[in-house]
């Protein structure tokens, strides 16, 4: 999902990293990374477009299995 939604957020969508890692807990971690310039844009006014990718994460996990957070990395 983020594969898909994050680049029409961004100006840069080259620079998108998105990697996959598995937390102390056994929760999924998704950690974004964007061009610095596009920072703003992934975070939001107030962190409302980062909010949101973490509700659509969350969603689009399965019920049964671990905990989904999407991270932003510098």
């Amino acid at each position: 999902m983020l594969d898909f939604v994050v680049p029409w957020l961004v100006d840069n969508p080259e620079a998108i990293e998105i990697t996959e890692v598995e937390g102390e807990n056994g929760e999924v971690i998704y950690e974004l990374s964007v061009d610095s310039q596009d920072m703003g844009k992934i975070i939001g006014k107030n962190g409302r477009i980062i909010r949101s990718l973490r509700t659509l994460a969350r969603a689009t996990g399965d019920r049964d299995a671990a905990p989904v957070l999407v991270e932003v990395i510098d």
